[in-house]
């Protein structure tokens, strides 16, 4: 039976993104990573998987910190030592690297699965390259090229982590960047991000063309340097300004001022809060829209639904100092 949910209900429910594994770059969820070959594709692989097992940022973004597996899978544990003395004066604990696994086809999902109970703090798991992992299949090249990415997604999305698929580009060259990603549509279209890196042959610097679901669509100037890719430039493609927080939010917040809890349905909110002109059917909405920075001002917020009416609960919590962005004026 198919489980669903109204857009009414949906709207007025509170919840939390995936969340952010490099800030504003790779969060929970698929990102390919996508160029030519020896275009320095594992260089930057190894670099992310420094960072975020340090916890320290990848050129200015920050990092969550937490234990990585690498499979670099189409290298060597020699080539990959010299790379790391090259990368990094030292290396952490939680920097876990493997240069053999099965492909999807053997178990290698189990075998991530495996990983992950172990070392529960995981954070990001790369494969380099996606191909050495290829199942065989009767399906369509469509068909296959998409469940292959969505068995990943799977895996990322249980566990609430990140994994990072090195991919090859096409011999072509295209304005839009996922038309340059080996393969058909299926691959970029169960991921979450693409990111395509291109860079001139002989050439220090190269753009990072990053674009996704939930992403802002950036291109990122690097220049490659004693083995390093450092960011140059960033540039924004487009860039979707986040909606300020409503009027009705901070009357809410104010109306919360020196108690601990409340409980009652959006009418009764409108009335006790003096949102005279405000309307109940649209308040839940704007407090699920907005239950972060609710959370940011020390009230979560909740609902349950019972046959007559939506309850709604607001209860004070350990937070930090709210700015609303617009006057100055902190709550």
């Amino acid at each position: 039976m198919l489980e669903t949910i109204t857009a009414e209900e949906l709207v007025n429910t509170p919840l939390s993104s995936p969340g952010w594994v490099v800030e504003d770059l790779i969060g929970v969820g698929v990102t390919l990573l996508v160029g030519s070959p020896k275009v320095g594709k594992s260089w930057l692989a190894l670099r992310l998987a420094e960072c975020v097992s340090r916890g320290e940022p990848l050129w200015g973004f920050a990092t969550c910190g937490g234990t990585v597996l690498d499979l670099e899978l189409e290298d060597n544990l020699p080539r990959i030592q010299q790379r790391l003395f090259r990368l990094a004066e030292e290396c952490s604990d939680a920097f876990h690297l493997c240069v053999n696994a099965p492909s999807l086809a053997d178990g290698l999902l189990d075998e991530i699965a495996t990983f992950v109970a172990a070392h529960p703090d995981t954070k990001l798991v790369i494969v380099d390259t996606l191909q050495t992992v290829r199942q065989s299949s009767q399906r369509s090249a469509y068909a296959s090229d998409y469940h292959d990415v969505r068995d990943f997604k799977g895996l990322a999305d249980h566990f609430g982590i990140a994994v990072v698929l090195v991919h090859h580009q096409r011999k072509m060259n295209d304005p839009d960047p996922l038309n340059t990603v080996s393969g058909t549509n299926g691959i970029t279209g169960a991921a979450d991000t693409t990111m395509v890196i291109d860079r001139k042959r002989g050439e220090k610097r190269a753009v990072l063309k990053v674009t996704g679901r939930d992403v802002i669509e950036r291109e990122l100037v690097l220049e490659f340097n004693d083995c390093r890719w450092e960011l140059s430039e960033d540039q924004y493609v487009e860039h979707e300004e986040e909606r300020p927080v409503s009027r009705e939010v901070l009357e809410v917040i104010r109306f919360m001022e020196g108690r601990l809890g409340w409980a009652g349905t959006a009418t009764e909110l409108v009335a006790q809060t003096g949102l005279g002109n405000a309307r109940a059917a649209t308040l839940g909405r704007k407090l699920a829209e907005h239950s972060q920075a609710l959370l940011e001002a020390g009230i979560r917020y909740s609902t349950q639904r019972t046959a007559s009416a939506r309850t709604i609960f607001l209860e004070r919590v350990a937070g930090r100092q709210f700015d609303d962005g617009n006057d100055g004026t902190s709550l």
